[in-house]
């Protein structure tokens, strides 16, 4: 991995073992990957009474490098060895390389894991006259054509269903509901 000078003096730094003990160290990496994970600011690592006896500016630098490494990591997809292999070059010794590897694997798959989301909708209007029983119908329904990603842009799957104008117009309602609570949840 590419690192600027910058972040590498901050996981050389990271590496230290006077700057952070084995018991601050996860809890550095651990707000690494949290600051990353949520969308709001309520993980600070100034805020950490585990954090506290470590200089405020040596701390932000240690916690900006760590998070640079970590999304330079995910956005190469590195293995194992790679990162080891990084973090040694950065003098972490094993215990330090094992805590941010595995905090690095639980937290990435956290990060990846998302449900399916739709990528694509159609529709079109049909007016049976007659059903198979040669019996009058003359009323409209609707075929639905939804595309779904399933797994992060993998495949992608169909689903198809028909309904009448009453459902349809109960599923928009239904539908403009949830975007409503998912803004009000990424407002929290």
């Amino acid at each position: 991995m590419e690192l600027s000078e910058s972040v590498q003096k901050g996981l050389q730094s990271l590496a230290d073992p006077t700057l952070s003990d084995l018991k601050t160290f996860p809890v550095l990496i651990e707000l690494a990957f949290r600051s990353l994970l949520t969308a709001h600011a309520d993980c600070s690592v100034l805020d950490q009474p585990e954090l506290k006896r470590i200089d405020q500016k040596l701390l932000k630098h240690c916690h900006t490098a760590a998070t640079t490494c970590i999304l330079e990591g995910v956005k190469q997809n590195v293995d194992k060895s790679t990162i080891s292999s990084c973090l040694e070059d950065f003098r972490f010794d094993a215990e330090r390389t094992d805590v941010f590897y595995i905090t690095y694997q639980v937290m990435t798959t956290l990060l990846w894991r998302c449900p399916p989301h739709i990528n694509d909708v159609s529709w079109r209007l049909e007016y049976p006259i007659k059903n198979g029983h040669v019996h009058k119908v003359n009323e409209p329904s609707y075929l639905i054509f939804i595309k779904q990603n399933t797994n992060n842009g993998g495949s992608s799957e169909e689903v198809n269903f028909s309904c009448t104008m009453e459902q349809l117009q109960d599923l928009v309602g239904k539908m403009k509901d949830a975007a409503k609570s998912l803004e009000k949840a990424m407002q929290l």
